[in-house]
Protein backbone atom coordinates (compact mmCIF):
# COMPACT_ATOMS: atom_id res chain seq x y z
CA UNK A 1 0.00 0.00 0.00
CA UNK A 2 1.63 2.83 -1.31
CA UNK A 3 -0.16 6.11 -1.39
CA UNK A 4 0.44 9.19 0.88
CA UNK A 5 -3.48 10.17 1.08
CA UNK A 6 -4.20 13.90 -0.07
CA UNK A 7 -5.60 14.81 2.89
CA UNK A 8 -2.36 14.96 4.58
CA UNK A 9 -1.87 18.50 3.26
CA UNK A 10 -4.75 20.03 4.23
CA UNK A 11 -5.00 18.26 7.47
CA UNK A 12 -2.31 20.28 9.24
CA UNK A 13 -2.72 21.86 12.38
CA UNK A 14 -1.02 25.07 14.04
CA UNK A 15 0.39 23.94 17.11
CA UNK A 16 -1.11 24.08 20.42
CA UNK A 17 -0.56 27.18 22.05
CA UNK A 18 -4.41 28.34 23.33
CA UNK A 19 -4.69 24.99 25.04
CA UNK A 20 -1.69 25.58 27.14
CA UNK A 21 -3.21 28.96 27.82
CA UNK A 22 -5.89 27.72 28.96
CA UNK A 23 -4.21 24.84 31.14
CA UNK A 24 -2.23 27.59 32.71
CA UNK A 25 -5.24 30.22 33.33
CA UNK A 26 -6.95 26.94 34.82
CA UNK A 27 -4.02 26.27 37.49
CA UNK A 28 -3.87 29.69 38.66
CA UNK A 29 -6.95 30.49 38.95
CA UNK A 30 -7.85 27.39 41.15
CA UNK A 31 -4.76 27.77 43.62
CA UNK A 32 -5.05 30.07 46.58
CA UNK A 33 -3.17 32.99 46.82
CA UNK A 34 -0.01 31.34 48.92
CA UNK A 35 0.06 28.62 46.37
CA UNK A 36 2.98 28.90 44.02
CA UNK A 37 1.81 29.31 40.56
CA UNK A 38 3.05 26.16 38.79
CA UNK A 39 5.07 27.63 35.76
CA UNK A 40 3.35 27.56 32.41
CA UNK A 41 4.54 24.24 30.33
CA UNK A 42 6.35 24.72 27.13
CA UNK A 43 5.13 23.16 23.94
CA UNK A 44 7.91 21.49 21.90
CA UNK A 45 10.10 23.13 19.10
CA UNK A 46 8.74 23.12 15.86
CA UNK A 47 11.92 21.22 14.82
CA UNK A 48 11.03 18.91 12.11
CA UNK A 49 7.81 17.36 13.69
CA UNK A 50 4.80 17.04 11.61
CA UNK A 51 2.82 19.58 13.05
CA UNK A 52 -0.33 17.28 13.76
CA UNK A 53 2.08 14.78 15.40
CA UNK A 54 3.67 17.71 17.82
CA UNK A 55 0.43 19.13 18.55
CA UNK A 56 -1.26 15.79 19.69
CA UNK A 57 1.95 14.92 22.01
CA UNK A 58 1.38 18.87 23.40
CA UNK A 59 -1.85 18.35 24.06
CA UNK A 60 -1.15 15.24 25.85
CA UNK A 61 1.54 17.00 28.08
CA UNK A 62 -0.72 19.47 28.97
CA UNK A 63 -3.99 16.90 30.14
CA UNK A 64 -1.65 15.22 32.16
CA UNK A 65 1.99 16.51 32.98
CA UNK A 66 2.44 19.47 36.14
CA UNK A 67 -0.28 21.86 36.81
CA UNK A 68 -3.42 19.62 35.29
CA UNK A 69 -6.13 18.63 37.29
CA UNK A 70 -5.05 15.17 37.83
CA UNK A 71 -1.46 15.02 37.97
CA UNK A 72 0.31 13.75 41.17
CA UNK A 73 4.01 14.25 41.68
CA UNK A 74 3.52 11.06 44.22
CA UNK A 75 1.95 9.35 41.32
CA UNK A 76 3.50 10.70 37.96
CA UNK A 77 2.51 9.63 34.54
CA UNK A 78 5.15 7.86 32.98
CA UNK A 79 6.62 7.31 28.83
CA UNK A 80 8.27 4.47 27.33
CA UNK A 81 10.97 4.81 24.70
CA UNK A 82 12.64 2.72 22.20
CA UNK A 83 16.36 3.73 21.83
CA UNK A 84 17.52 2.19 18.26
CA UNK A 85 16.13 4.02 15.08
CA UNK A 86 13.60 5.77 17.94
CA UNK A 87 15.34 8.43 19.92
CA UNK A 88 18.63 8.22 18.00
CA UNK A 89 19.19 7.54 14.50
CA UNK A 90 20.31 4.06 13.11
CA UNK A 91 21.09 1.43 16.06
CA UNK A 92 23.82 2.28 19.08
CA UNK A 93 24.36 -1.46 19.10
CA UNK A 94 25.47 -2.19 15.74
CA UNK A 95 27.20 0.98 15.22
CA UNK A 96 29.20 0.01 18.62
CA UNK A 97 29.81 -3.16 16.99
CA UNK A 98 31.67 -1.33 14.57
CA UNK A 99 33.91 0.77 16.65
CA UNK A 100 34.48 -1.97 18.62
CA UNK A 101 35.60 -4.20 15.12
CA UNK A 102 37.41 -1.25 13.47
CA UNK A 103 39.20 -1.00 16.77
CA UNK A 104 39.44 -4.13 18.26
CA UNK A 105 38.37 -3.57 21.56
CA UNK A 106 37.84 -6.60 23.30
CA UNK A 107 38.38 -8.46 26.07
CA UNK A 108 37.46 -11.92 25.67
CA UNK A 109 40.31 -14.19 25.30
CA UNK A 110 39.92 -16.99 22.00
CA UNK A 111 38.21 -19.71 24.17
CA UNK A 112 35.72 -17.12 25.52
CA UNK A 113 34.97 -15.79 21.91
CA UNK A 114 34.20 -18.71 20.95
CA UNK A 115 32.01 -19.17 23.09
CA UNK A 116 30.22 -16.32 22.69
CA UNK A 117 30.21 -16.86 18.57
CA UNK A 118 28.62 -20.18 18.86
CA UNK A 119 26.02 -19.29 21.79
CA UNK A 120 22.54 -20.47 20.72
CA UNK A 121 23.56 -20.57 16.93
CA UNK A 122 22.20 -23.78 15.46
CA UNK A 123 24.27 -25.63 12.67
CA UNK A 124 21.75 -25.15 10.01
CA UNK A 125 23.10 -23.40 7.08
CA UNK A 126 22.60 -19.41 6.90
CA UNK A 127 19.52 -18.62 4.07
CA UNK A 128 20.57 -18.53 0.89
CA UNK A 129 20.88 -14.28 0.84
CA UNK A 130 23.90 -14.98 3.00
CA UNK A 131 25.93 -17.45 0.43
CA UNK A 132 29.46 -17.08 0.04
CA UNK A 133 31.08 -15.28 -2.99
CA UNK A 134 30.70 -18.86 -4.35
CA UNK A 135 27.05 -19.57 -4.17
CA UNK A 136 28.10 -21.64 -1.34
CA UNK A 137 26.26 -22.22 1.86
CA UNK A 138 27.97 -20.57 5.50
CA UNK A 139 26.83 -22.43 8.55
CA UNK A 140 28.93 -21.01 12.17
CA UNK A 141 30.42 -24.70 11.92
CA UNK A 142 32.11 -23.49 8.61
CA UNK A 143 32.60 -19.85 10.19
CA UNK A 144 33.38 -19.90 13.64
CA UNK A 145 36.74 -21.83 12.85
CA UNK A 146 37.99 -18.91 10.28
CA UNK A 147 37.05 -16.06 12.95
CA UNK A 148 39.00 -17.86 15.49
CA UNK A 149 42.15 -18.39 13.34
CA UNK A 150 42.14 -14.66 12.49
CA UNK A 151 41.70 -13.47 15.90
CA UNK A 152 43.96 -15.86 17.73
CA UNK A 153 46.89 -14.02 15.11
CA UNK A 154 45.63 -10.55 16.42
CA UNK A 155 45.35 -11.52 20.29
CA UNK A 156 49.16 -12.36 19.62
CA UNK A 157 50.18 -9.48 17.51
CA UNK A 158 47.93 -6.28 18.89
CA UNK A 159 49.56 -4.42 21.88
CA UNK A 160 45.62 -4.15 23.31
CA UNK A 161 45.30 -7.63 23.95
CA UNK A 162 48.16 -9.98 24.35
CA UNK A 163 50.27 -8.63 21.36
CA UNK A 164 52.96 -5.74 20.75
CA UNK A 165 51.98 -4.27 17.51
CA UNK A 166 50.01 -0.91 17.12
CA UNK A 167 46.55 -0.94 15.77
CA UNK A 168 47.75 0.37 12.46
CA UNK A 169 50.13 -2.39 12.09
CA UNK A 170 47.95 -5.24 12.78
CA UNK A 171 45.49 -3.56 10.22
CA UNK A 172 47.98 -3.88 7.57
CA UNK A 173 47.35 -8.03 7.97
CA UNK A 174 45.14 -9.61 6.13
CA UNK A 175 43.74 -11.62 9.21
CA UNK A 176 42.48 -8.18 10.71
CA UNK A 177 40.27 -7.69 7.54
CA UNK A 178 39.16 -11.11 7.42
CA UNK A 179 38.27 -10.98 11.52
CA UNK A 180 35.99 -7.85 11.37
CA UNK A 181 34.51 -8.88 8.04
CA UNK A 182 33.37 -12.03 9.17
CA UNK A 183 32.10 -11.10 12.64
CA UNK A 184 29.91 -8.04 11.30
CA UNK A 185 28.96 -10.85 8.05
CA UNK A 186 28.19 -13.76 11.31
CA UNK A 187 26.13 -10.88 12.93
CA UNK A 188 23.56 -10.07 9.80
CA UNK A 189 23.55 -13.80 9.02
CA UNK A 190 22.28 -14.87 12.45
CA UNK A 191 19.43 -12.32 11.85
CA UNK A 192 18.43 -12.68 8.48
CA UNK A 193 18.09 -16.62 9.25
CA UNK A 194 17.28 -17.01 13.17
CA UNK A 195 14.28 -15.50 15.30
CA UNK A 196 14.61 -12.78 17.25
CA UNK A 197 15.31 -14.64 20.42
CA UNK A 198 18.15 -15.97 18.88
CA UNK A 199 19.30 -13.39 17.10
CA UNK A 200 18.91 -10.33 18.71
CA UNK A 201 21.14 -11.17 22.43
CA UNK A 202 24.03 -12.21 19.99
CA UNK A 203 25.65 -9.08 19.11
CA UNK A 204 25.76 -8.36 23.30
CA UNK A 205 27.76 -11.37 23.84
CA UNK A 206 30.77 -9.55 21.63
CA UNK A 207 31.14 -7.79 25.17
CA UNK A 208 32.44 -11.06 26.92
CA UNK A 209 35.30 -9.99 29.42
CA UNK A 210 34.36 -6.58 29.49
CA UNK A 211 33.53 -4.40 32.36
CA UNK A 212 31.06 -2.28 32.57
CA UNK A 213 33.35 0.71 32.63
CA UNK A 214 35.22 -0.11 29.23
CA UNK A 215 31.71 -0.93 27.63
CA UNK A 216 30.31 2.57 28.70
CA UNK A 217 33.85 4.21 27.70
CA UNK A 218 33.51 2.15 23.94
CA UNK A 219 30.00 3.33 23.63
CA UNK A 220 30.89 7.09 24.02
CA UNK A 221 33.90 7.03 21.72
CA UNK A 222 31.35 5.21 19.46
CA UNK A 223 29.27 8.05 19.45
CA UNK A 224 31.18 10.53 18.86
CA UNK A 225 33.40 8.86 16.10
CA UNK A 226 29.89 8.15 13.99
CA UNK A 227 28.90 11.57 14.47
CA UNK A 228 32.16 12.56 12.28
CA UNK A 229 30.54 9.66 9.88
CA UNK A 230 28.87 10.64 6.70
CA UNK A 231 25.39 8.61 6.74
CA UNK A 232 26.16 6.16 4.01
CA UNK A 233 25.89 2.57 3.07
CA UNK A 234 29.34 0.74 4.02
CA UNK A 235 30.45 -2.50 2.57
CA UNK A 236 33.53 -4.92 3.87
CA UNK A 237 34.71 -7.96 1.99
CA UNK A 238 37.13 -10.58 3.42
CA UNK A 239 40.60 -10.38 1.50
CA UNK A 240 41.19 -12.89 -1.06
CA UNK A 241 44.22 -14.40 0.39
CA UNK A 242 42.09 -15.65 3.66
CA UNK A 243 39.36 -17.20 2.18
CA UNK A 244 39.41 -19.31 5.08
CA UNK A 245 36.53 -22.59 5.24
CA UNK A 246 33.82 -20.56 4.77
CA UNK A 247 34.66 -18.85 1.54
CA UNK A 248 34.73 -15.15 0.60
CA UNK A 249 31.96 -13.03 1.96
CA UNK A 250 31.12 -9.58 2.03
CA UNK A 251 28.35 -7.68 4.27
CA UNK A 252 27.08 -3.84 4.43
CA UNK A 253 25.20 -1.49 6.32
CA UNK A 254 24.45 1.65 7.41
CA UNK A 255 26.91 4.08 8.84
CA UNK A 256 26.50 7.84 10.30
CA UNK A 257 24.67 7.30 14.04
CA UNK A 258 22.78 10.38 14.38
CA UNK A 259 21.17 12.60 17.89
CA UNK A 260 17.33 13.64 16.74
CA UNK A 261 17.39 17.02 18.09
CA UNK A 262 13.26 17.10 18.64
CA UNK A 263 13.88 13.90 20.65
CA UNK A 264 15.51 15.28 23.41
CA UNK A 265 13.47 18.08 23.18
CA UNK A 266 10.62 15.86 23.62
CA UNK A 267 12.26 14.04 26.58
CA UNK A 268 13.22 17.59 28.01
CA UNK A 269 9.63 18.59 27.73
CA UNK A 270 8.09 15.45 29.55
CA UNK A 271 10.34 15.93 31.89
CA UNK A 272 9.69 19.18 32.92
CA UNK A 273 5.86 18.59 33.06
CA UNK A 274 7.05 15.95 35.61
CA UNK A 275 6.44 12.66 33.35
CA UNK A 276 8.89 9.84 34.66
CA UNK A 277 10.68 8.67 31.58
CA UNK A 278 11.90 5.40 30.98
CA UNK A 279 14.16 2.82 28.10
CA UNK A 280 13.14 0.31 26.80
CA UNK A 281 15.54 -1.05 24.48
CA UNK A 282 17.05 -4.42 22.85
CA UNK A 283 20.08 -2.96 22.99
CA UNK A 284 22.96 -4.20 26.07
CA UNK A 285 21.72 -2.53 29.10
CA UNK A 286 25.15 -0.93 29.90
CA UNK A 287 25.54 0.74 26.25
CA UNK A 288 21.84 2.42 26.79
CA UNK A 289 22.48 3.50 30.08
CA UNK A 290 25.59 5.63 28.97
CA UNK A 291 24.53 7.26 25.87
CA UNK A 292 21.06 8.11 27.20
CA UNK A 293 22.03 9.51 30.55
CA UNK A 294 25.52 10.98 29.40
CA UNK A 295 24.48 14.75 29.39
CA UNK A 296 26.88 14.89 26.62
CA UNK A 297 24.58 13.47 24.46
CA UNK A 298 21.43 15.67 25.42
CA UNK A 299 18.85 12.64 26.74
CA UNK A 300 19.26 12.70 30.11
CA UNK A 301 17.87 10.01 31.72
CA UNK A 302 18.49 8.78 34.86
CA UNK A 303 20.67 5.80 35.18
CA UNK A 304 18.06 3.79 36.44
CA UNK A 305 15.74 4.52 34.20
CA UNK A 306 16.91 2.12 31.45
CA UNK A 307 15.06 -1.51 30.89
CA UNK A 308 17.70 -3.14 28.25
CA UNK A 309 19.31 -6.70 27.26
CA UNK A 310 21.00 -8.01 30.15
CA UNK A 311 24.16 -10.43 30.60
CA UNK A 312 25.62 -12.06 33.62
CA UNK A 313 28.97 -10.92 35.05
CA UNK A 314 31.57 -12.37 37.37
CA UNK A 315 32.58 -11.82 40.91
CA UNK A 316 34.91 -9.09 39.17
CA UNK A 317 31.64 -8.01 36.93
CA UNK A 318 33.17 -8.85 33.95
CA UNK A 319 30.21 -9.63 31.36
CA UNK A 320 29.48 -13.22 30.34
CA UNK A 321 28.13 -14.85 27.29
CA UNK A 322 25.41 -15.48 28.84
CA UNK A 323 21.85 -13.76 29.11
CA UNK A 324 20.98 -13.03 32.53
CA UNK A 325 18.72 -15.58 34.60
CA UNK A 326 15.30 -14.74 35.03
CA UNK A 327 15.15 -12.06 33.04
CA UNK A 328 13.06 -11.39 29.67
CA UNK A 329 15.28 -10.29 26.26
CA UNK A 330 13.74 -6.47 25.59
CA UNK A 331 11.95 -7.26 22.46
CA UNK A 332 8.84 -8.34 21.35
CA UNK A 333 6.64 -9.69 23.81
CA UNK A 334 9.44 -9.18 26.40
CA UNK A 335 8.84 -5.60 26.20
CA UNK A 336 5.85 -5.84 27.61
CA UNK A 337 6.66 -8.60 30.10
CA UNK A 338 9.55 -6.13 31.43
CA UNK A 339 7.34 -3.41 31.83
CA UNK A 340 4.49 -4.86 33.47
CA UNK A 341 7.57 -6.81 35.78
CA UNK A 342 9.56 -3.30 36.64
CA UNK A 343 7.11 -0.63 35.64
CA UNK A 344 2.92 -1.57 36.25
CA UNK A 345 4.40 -3.01 39.52
CA UNK A 346 5.87 0.08 40.45
CA UNK A 347 3.70 3.00 39.37
CA UNK A 348 -0.10 0.30 39.50
CA UNK A 349 -0.82 1.70 35.73
CA UNK A 350 0.87 2.18 32.66
CA UNK A 351 2.85 4.08 30.34
CA UNK A 352 0.86 7.19 28.93
CA UNK A 353 2.49 7.43 25.48
CA UNK A 354 4.99 4.90 24.00
CA UNK A 355 7.65 5.43 21.18
CA UNK A 356 9.07 2.79 18.95
CA UNK A 357 10.17 1.81 15.24
CA UNK A 358 9.69 -1.92 14.72
CA UNK A 359 8.24 -5.00 15.01
CA UNK A 360 10.04 -5.43 18.48
CA UNK A 361 8.11 -2.82 19.80
CA UNK A 362 4.65 -3.16 18.44
CA UNK A 363 4.00 -5.39 21.90
CA UNK A 364 3.91 -2.95 24.07
CA UNK A 365 2.43 -0.04 22.00
CA UNK A 366 -0.46 -1.87 21.73
CA UNK A 367 -0.88 -3.73 24.94
CA UNK A 368 -1.58 -1.02 27.99
CA UNK A 369 -4.89 0.48 28.30
CA UNK A 370 -3.34 3.43 29.87
CA UNK A 371 -1.70 4.21 26.94
CA UNK A 372 -3.00 7.41 25.19
CA UNK A 373 -0.61 8.10 22.26
CA UNK A 374 1.81 6.12 20.43
CA UNK A 375 4.54 7.83 18.21
CA UNK A 376 6.20 5.59 15.76
CA UNK A 377 9.23 6.96 13.95
CA UNK A 378 8.36 5.91 10.07
CA UNK A 379 10.66 2.99 8.43
CA UNK A 380 7.61 1.20 6.39
CA UNK A 381 7.47 -1.21 8.26
CA UNK A 382 5.29 -4.81 6.72
CA UNK A 383 2.21 -4.02 6.13
CA UNK A 384 1.39 -7.51 7.68
CA UNK A 385 3.21 -6.94 10.81
CA UNK A 386 1.28 -5.01 13.70
CA UNK A 387 2.84 -1.98 13.52
CA UNK A 388 2.79 -2.05 9.63
CA UNK A 389 -1.29 -2.11 9.94
CA UNK A 390 -0.40 0.51 13.26
CA UNK A 391 1.09 2.67 10.59
CA UNK A 392 -1.89 2.70 8.46
CA UNK A 393 -4.06 3.77 10.93
CA UNK A 394 -1.92 6.88 11.92
CA UNK A 395 -2.47 7.32 8.10
CA UNK A 396 -6.00 7.07 8.16
CA UNK A 397 -6.67 8.76 11.13
CA UNK A 398 -4.27 11.58 10.56
CA UNK A 399 -6.34 14.88 11.67
CA UNK A 400 -8.37 13.21 13.96
CA UNK A 401 -8.11 14.08 17.81
CA UNK A 402 -8.61 10.51 18.85
CA UNK A 403 -5.98 8.49 16.77
CA UNK A 404 -4.04 6.62 18.97
CA UNK A 405 -1.46 6.30 16.71
CA UNK A 406 1.12 9.16 15.40
CA UNK A 407 3.30 8.33 12.38
CA UNK A 408 6.45 10.59 12.44
CA UNK A 409 8.28 10.93 8.79
CA UNK A 410 12.08 10.56 8.36
CA UNK A 411 15.11 11.38 5.62
CA UNK A 412 17.26 8.60 5.80
CA UNK A 413 19.88 10.43 3.82
CA UNK A 414 20.23 13.13 6.48
CA UNK A 415 18.57 11.08 9.61
CA UNK A 416 16.85 13.93 10.14
CA UNK A 417 12.56 14.20 10.80
CA UNK A 418 10.85 15.56 8.20
CA UNK A 419 7.53 17.67 9.29
CA UNK A 420 5.49 15.14 7.72
CA UNK A 421 4.60 11.54 7.89
CA UNK A 422 6.72 10.12 5.03
CA UNK A 423 9.80 8.14 5.15
CA UNK A 424 12.85 8.29 2.77
CA UNK A 425 15.00 5.66 1.76
CA UNK A 426 18.77 5.97 2.02
CA UNK A 427 19.19 6.95 -1.68
CA UNK A 428 16.36 7.56 -2.32
CA UNK A 429 14.82 11.31 -3.51
CA UNK A 430 10.99 10.52 -2.65
CA UNK A 431 9.15 9.82 0.34
CA UNK A 432 6.21 7.32 0.82
CA UNK A 433 3.95 6.99 4.22
CA UNK A 434 3.40 3.56 4.12
CA UNK A 435 5.59 0.43 2.00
Amino acid sequence: MNPTPNRRQVLRLAPLSAAFAVSSLAVFSSGCANTPATPALQPLAAGQWDSFNRQQIDQLIARLGRGSAGYNPAKPPYVVFDWDNTSVFLDIEEAALIYQLENLRFGATPEQLEVALRRNIPSTPFKPANNNAAGQAVHIDSIVPDILDSYRWLYRHYSGLQGTQSLAEVRRNPHYQAFVTKVRYLYEAIGDTFDHDTAYPWVTYLFAGMTEAQVRQLTVDTVKWQQTQPVEKVKWSTPAELPGRAGLVSVSWKNGLRLVPEMQDLYARFKAAGFDIWVCSASFVDVIKEISSNPAFGYHVKEGNVLAMELERDAQGRIQPEYRRGYDQTQGPGKTRSIQRFLVSRYGYGPSFIAGDSEGDQNMMADFADTQKVLIVNRLRDPKSAIGQFSAQAVQQYGQPSTRYLLQGRDDNSGRFVPSQLHTPLGASVGKALK
